[in-house]
């Protein structure tokens, strides 16, 4: 079972998280469209999740896990549907635009692209 997995019967969960930002913090500040100046402050974002159910009674099963650096985004989600199919879409975004595969436990899978 995952780490800080929780048994309940015939289903269990897990999930994880660590971030969401690493370094110093620093303020930007800019102006609104009424001319008032605000602030706030940002980070270099830096995190990684993961979480999932199965329940064996009712049915459900799903996920998703994901980790990002800056503006780089890596990650994929699983969902088993109600007619069975398991879809686990894997993706990454950054730079260049946004990116994801599907795959199907039935073989209909997919590919996604958009880029900048």
């Amino acid at each position: 079972m995952p780490r800080n997995a929780k048994s309940a019967g015939h289903a269990h969960s897990f999930q994880h998280f660590h971030g969401p930002v690493i370094g110093e913090g620093h303020e930007v500040t800019w102006k609104d469209k009424h001319g008032h100046h605000d602030h706030d402050y940002v980070a270099h974002p830096h995190y990684e999740f993961s979480y999932g159910v199965e329940d064996h009674h009712t049915g459900d099963y799903h996920g998703q896990k994901e980790h990002r650096n800056g503006k780089e985004v890596v990650g994929e989600y699983t969902v088993k549907e109600p007619g069975g199919n398991i879809r686990t879409v894997k993706y990454h975004a950054g730079k260049n635009g946004f990116y994801a595969h599907v795959y199907n436990s039935d073989g209909n899978d997919h590919e996604y692209g958009k880029y900048r």
